[in-house]
């Protein structure tokens, strides 16, 4: 089991990670919103160019998503005292795979079996 000093200091790394998370988000809402296709003003080069843009800062978004479900998901695990168990099998997750990553779910033999 974690002792209270470890699980804090994964809480701040997460909330750290959280907030630096969401505020790329909000940066990068301009380069998210709909690409308009007027012809006059841009050519058909620049649109292809501006809608590549658009789709990859939308993959990247997605991902950031993703990223801030399993921060909040491993914070909930925390409030349960559930932190550091893997939820597939139960046992105790090692600390350096904690260290690495602290939002990580699942232990090394488990995620290694896959979904």
């Amino acid at each position: 089991m974690l002792d209270p000093a470890k699980i804090k200091m994964f809480r701040e790394k997460l909330l750290t990670l959280r907030s630096e998370l969401v505020a790329l988000s909000e940066a990068s809402q301009d380069g998210r919103k709909p690409v308009t296709l007027d012809q006059q003003s841009v050519g058909r080069l620049s649109r292809m160019d501006a809608l590549q843009s658009q789709a990859m800062q939308l993959e990247t978004e997605r991902r950031r998503q993703i990223s801030l479900l399993r921060i909040d998901t491993a914070l909930a695990r925390m409030d349960d005292e559930e932190f550091g168990y893997c939820i597939a099998c139960g046992d105790e997750m090692d600390l350096r795979r904690l260290e690495h990553d602290p939002s990580v779910t699942t232990c090394v033999q488990c995620a290694r079996k896959g979904p």
